[in-house]
Order: structure tokens, then C-alpha cells, then sequence
């Protein structure tokens, strides 16, 4: 399977997820507005979130994936099979002495980590607490999943790991439904969201191990041991679990910060998920069928080939994600009003949440080139640099959100989370280029300018769009008014970049169809469990 169609299988899955997202939001805007149960749910749940992505998806995606590939090269799918024993044996131990002890500390970090904003409320802080106790065991299911997930996407099994995540949104989707149908009140229905993270989280771990069962391994629970190759993971995923969870952290930051004010923790949230979605479809997709060709092609000593598969996967974060850039900056309003302007979320709140949504827009290729350019060190096993520079990005973080959230409110932390990401992408690029780890390409920046310009081109015509559907997109519109509306504006605006994007040479048809059509190594043949 080539490289784009590898992007597009988990792509087209992760945008189903997406979307799912997006339902989910929607009718958690209609349930719990930006009020006080919505920050609360959104504080709690934030903190699993960050471990999972600190103990799960960064350190694991990062650290295992490269190591088992490289037991796949040197030892055959057995030697993968053994290695994934010994890491599965100490992930599980590991992560259960986390949860105990997180669950014990809880009250402790709620005031102190997730949400000192709310220690002048006894009630709001409580009940954080307890909803945070609920969720955070969905930490040890995800970390699980992560796993298994990077053992799937190394053997060339793409789709069961990029499908998971939908369980979370389609568990969410009933308990909100439930709630709405029984007229449910906000706390009943934070409630209810609560445990369907649990029960999702076990529906994700059951999904991605019967997907391993299918690719033909099996792992088996065995007593935690240190080898070798467990010390060598654990060595780089200390410093990839930092790195891996950067965007978490400072969300996280954010949140903190933003937990003094009342509404702000869901207003970020309800933006996050919008921007989120180009960033997963694509960066996601990327980062994920990146790392392990990347890993293989080193391993095999092809270094023409990994330069090759770096800079396509830059290539192709650029193509899609600056006229996503546009778009947000542009219909963000529009966007917000269609999708959460109902029931509890009223007009004031779109405008706060569409002004951080535009200024995410202006981050939002510097996070999904992050995803691309992260695997060039991790695939060389170095995970030490991308830590050092999520440090950097972190610092940068806190310094602007503590300076402009007093002046700007949400849209401050906004422009501090757009900042930093931006910093981060700009040491990653300069340090593979500096290495010689990424061939430099006059051709890429040339058509990199170009996009620029077909995205702008894009732009105005949206803006005049705008102004011509304004009375079909404003507030008191009917829904089906608006959304027709806004899809109208996206598939022209699309039209647009495209039509120009080829015209100009923005994109170039030829190499696009030699990359679907190249074949990447074959995955190795699965062993009897």
C-alpha cells in the first residue's frame, strides 16, 4: 500500500471520528451550554487525557514503535511477539500503580494542578474531584490501546487502531441522548458522561486487541520483567511522553489558568474540538504511518528512501492544512454558530469561542507539522531533542498565557497555545535540516509559496461569499438555512484552492499519482499465536 493511500485509511477512519466528535459536542453544548457543569466535566476530564497522552500515545508511539520494528527486522514476528510480552507485563504494572495513586491524590491535584480556579467553590471543586476518580482509569484502558495500536500500525494494520477512537464519541453520543430524552439536569448529565468514558475506554482495549488477534499475534499477561529491551523503551519513553503530550500540557496550562474565570475551561474545549479536526485527519494520520516506515527504511540503511517519505509527509501536512489555516480564520463565527449556537450556548458565546477558533486556525499547520517531523527523531531513537524543545515551547507557553489571559481572557491562551506550537515546529524543521536528516528541496518551498498564494486566493473569495449568505448564517436562521449555507461556502472554497493549486503549481498532479501508486515494503507475515 502506498504511502497517501496508508494516509487516507487512517485518515478517512480518524475523520469518522471526527465527526462523531463533532455530534458529541454539539449536543454537549445544547446540554451543558459553558456552564459551570460543563467546566467542571471538561477540568476533570482533561487530566486522564494528558496521562494518556504522556504515558500512551507520545511515549508509546513514539519509543515502542521504532524498538518493535526493529525486532521485526532483526528477529521475525516471534521476536516482535516476545519483546511486546515483556513491554505489556510492565505497562500494566506500572500503570496500575499510577491509577492508585492518582486516585488517592486526587483531591490534592484538583486543587492544585487541574483546577485551582475553583478552590473558592466547594461544591464545583467536589464534585471535579469525584468525576475525575470516575474517568481516570480510562488512562490505564487507553495506555493499553496505545500499545496495541502501535504494534498493529508497525505490522501494517492500519484501520482497527485508527477506528477505536470512535467508541469514546458513539458511548458519549448515548449518554447525552439519554439525558436530553429524560430531560436530564446538567449534573445528572456530567454524570452519566462520566462513567460512558469508562465504558468507553474498555470498548477501545477490546477493539484493538482482537485487531492484534486478527494480525496474528496474541500477547499474554506476564510477570513484570526489566530486559534489556524494556530498559531501552523505558530510556525513550520518558522523554517521548513528555514531547508526546505537549499539546495536553499546554492545554493543561490553559486550563489552569483559565479555571479563574467562569465559562473559559469550555470555551477552549468547544474550539479544540473544531480545530481538531484537520489536526487529526491529517497530522494524526501522518504521525501514525510516518513513524513506523520511517523506523523500517533506517533500519533497512534506505536512507533515499526515509528523506524521500519525510519530505512527501511535509508536502502533504502543507496541502491540506494551509487552506484549513484560512478557512478558520475566516468562518470561524459561521462555524461555531452552526455547529453549537442551540439550547444553552447562546449568541455571546459564539463570539468567544469563534475568536479563539481563528486564532487555533492560525496554529493549526504548526501542529500537524509537529506530527510529520517528530518521527525523523524518533525513528532514529532519539527522543531526548524533541523533549528538550517541548521545554522550550512550554516555557514560552506559560509566560504568554499568564501575560495576556488578564487582558484577553481565553483568546490569550488561544494565541499562547498558537505561539508555542509554532516555536516547537520551527526548532524541529531547523535541527533534521541542520543533521542533514531532512533533504532540503527548493521544488517544496517553491510549492509551499504556492499553496500560500491558491489559499489566499481562496480567502477572498470566501470573504465575498460571506457577505452574500450573511443573512442565511446569522442568528435566528434555521439550522438547515445555516448549515446549507456554511457547506455551500467550504465546497466552493475548495473548489477554489484546488482549481488554483493545480492552475499555478501549487500541487503537482504527476507526483501525487506516483505516490499512490508506490509501494511501500510488505508487512512481515503473521505468526500462529
Amino acid at each position: 500500500m502506498s504511502l497517501v493511500r496508508k494516509f487516507m485509511t487512517v485518515g478517512g477512519a480518524t475523520l469518522g471520528s471526527r465527526i462523531f466528535g463533532f455530534a458529541r459536542e454539539t449536543l454537549m453544548a445544547a446540554a451543558l451550554g459553558t456552564g459551570p457543569m460543563a467546566d467542571v466535566f471538561y477540568a476533570a476530564f482533561r487530566f486522564p487525557n494528558l496521562f494518556r497522552r504522556l504515558f500512551a500515545e507520545g511515549a508509546f508511539n513514539a519509543a515502542f514503535v521504532p524498538l518493535f520494528s526493529k525486532e521485526i527486522e532483526a528477529n521475525g514476528v516471534d521476536g516482535a511477539k516476545r519483546f511486546s510480552e515483556e513491554v505489556f507485563g510492565v505497562l500494566f504494572t506500572v500503570l496500575l500503580l499510577i491509577t492508585i495513586v492518582m486516585e488517592l491524590s486526587m483531591p490534592l491535584l484538583v486543587r492544585f494542578v487541574i483546577a485551582p480556579g475553583f478552590a473558592d467553590d466547594v461544591d464545583k471543586s467536589a464534585l471535579t474531584v469525584k468525576m475525575a476518580m470516575v474517568m481516570f482509569p480510562y488512562l490505564m484502558c487507553m495506555s493499553l490501546t496505545a500499545m496495541m495500536s502501535g504494534m498493529l500500525n508497525s505490522l501494517h494494520h492500519f484501520f482497527a487502531a485508527a477506528v477505536a477512537p470512535i467508541f469514546l464519541n458513539v458511548v458519549m453520543i448515548g449518554a447525552l441522548l439519554y439525558a436530553l430524552y429524560n430531560g436530564a439536569d446538567p449534573l445528572t448529565t456530567a454524570w452519566y458522561l462520566s462513567w460512558g468514558v469508562l465504558v468507553a475506554g474498555i470498548l477501545q482495549l477490546a477493539v484493538v486487541y482482537f485487531g492484534v488477534l486478527h494480525a496474528g499475534m496474541s500477547i499474554g499477561l506476564k510477570f513484570p520483567r526489566f530486559t534489556p529491551n524494556v530498559k531501552r523503551l523505558l530510556i525513550l519513553a520518558v522523554p517521548a511522553a513528555i514531547t508526546g503530550g505537549i499539546t495536553q500540557i499546554n492545554q493543561l496550562i490553559g486550563q489552569a489558568i483559565a479555571s479563574a474565570q467562569d465559562g473559559a475551561i469550555a470555551a477552549l474545549q468547544y474550539a479544540d474540538r473544531i480545530y481538531q479536526l484537520p489536526l487529526g485527519v491529517v497530522g494524526i494520520a501522518v504521525g501514525v504511518v510516518l513513524l513506523p516506515e520511517l523506523s523500517r527504511a533506517l533500519k533497512g540503511g534506505n536512507l533515499r528512501e526515509a528523506g524521500n517519505l519525510q519530505n512527501r509527509s511535509i508536502e502533504f501536512v502543507l496541502f491540506l492544512t494551509i487552506p484549513a489555516a484560512f478557512a478558520l480564520w475566516i468562518l470561524s463565527d459561521e462555524i461555531i454558530r452552526v455547529l453549537y449556537e442551540r439550547g444553552a450556548f447562546h449568541e455571546q458565546n459564539t463570539a468567544v469561542v469563534g475568536s479563539i477558533l481563528a486564532i487555533y486556525g492560525i496554529g493549526l499547520p504548526a501542529f500537524v507539522l509537529i506530527k510529520a517531523l517528530q518521527p525523523g527523531f524518533y525513528a532514529r531513537e532519539d527522543t531526548r531533542t524533541p523533549m528538550r524543545f517541548s521545554a522550550v515551547a512550554v516555557a514560552a507557553n506559560c509566560a504568554l498565557a499568564i501575560t495576556l489571559f488578564p487582558r484577553l481572557g481565553a483568546p490569550g491562551i488561544a494565541i499562547a497555545e498558537a505561539t508555542a506550537g509554532w516555536i516547537s515546529t520551527i526548532l524541529l524543521f531547523v535541527t533534521l535540516l541542520r543533521r542533514g536528516h531532512l533533504v532540503w528541496e527548493w521544488s517544496l518551498l517553491r510549492r509551499a509559496a504556492l499553496q500560500v498564494v491558491s489559499a489566499a486566493l481562496m480567502g477572498g473569495v470566501l470573504i465575498y461569499l460571506r457577505g452574500i449568505f450573511a443573512t442565511s448564517l446569522a442568528t435566528g436562521s434555521p439550522l438547515w438555512t445555516k448549515l446549507g449555507a456554511l457547506a455551500l461556502l467550504i465546497a466552493v472554497s475548495m473548489a477554489v484552492y484546488f482549481a488554483v493549486a493545480f492552475l499555478i503549481g501549487g500541487a503537482d498532479l504527476g507526483m501525487i499519482r506516483r505516490n499512490m501508486k508506490r509501494k511501500a515494503a510488505p508487512p512481515p507475515p503473521p505468526v500462529d499465536p
